[in-house]
């Protein structure tokens, strides 16, 4: 198993967590961007069709979590939906890597779901005892998710 490979599917895991869609959305940019590592769409071309649309879904997350009636990311639901992406990124680096799938896949899984906490925490931090507006606090967490996404597709 390759060290740069399994912390990069971790590092998607972590994004995950944070914003569950961004993180395949930065895989996707990152299969179109080499595209010798073209996965199971079998064609770059579709791949970065695929990149696009995850994308755009991507940018409404982040509308859609600055909305009062958007839930709590470890409410059951969210936080299903967050390990679901963390391992399918893992699982997604690793087949187009020739890595162990499975254990990709529990990486990335297990990266989101102790992201999806962590930030949770941290944005109860900020807001409840800090006074930082709710809003002040996620996008600074949309700025650091997509740093480490673009770093994470680049890289």
């Amino acid at each position: 198993m390759h060290t740069r490979e399994a912390l990069r599917a971790t590092g998607f895991g972590v994004i995950a967590g944070m914003r569950s869609l961004s993180a395949p959305a930065f895989l996707e940019h990152r299969l179109a961007r080499h595209e010798h590592l073209g996965w199971r769409w079998g064609r770059a071309s579709k791949t970065r069709r695929v990149a696009r649309l995850l994308t755009t879904l991507a940018a409404g997350e982040l509308v859609v979590d600055k909305l009062p009636f958007a839930p709590p990311r470890i409410a059951p639901p969210a936080l299903a939906g967050r390990l679901a992406s963390g391992a399918f990124t893992g699982a997604t680096l690793a087949r187009a890597k020739r890595q162990p799938v499975l254990a990709f896949a529990v990486m990335g899984g297990l990266a989101a779901l102790a992201s999806s906490f962590a930030f949770y925490g941290l944005r109860q931090l900020a807001t409840q005892r800090l006074r930082v507006p709710d809003v002040v606090a996620a996008l600074f967490e949309d700025g650091l998710t997509l740093l480490a996404g673009s770093r994470l597709a680049m890289g």
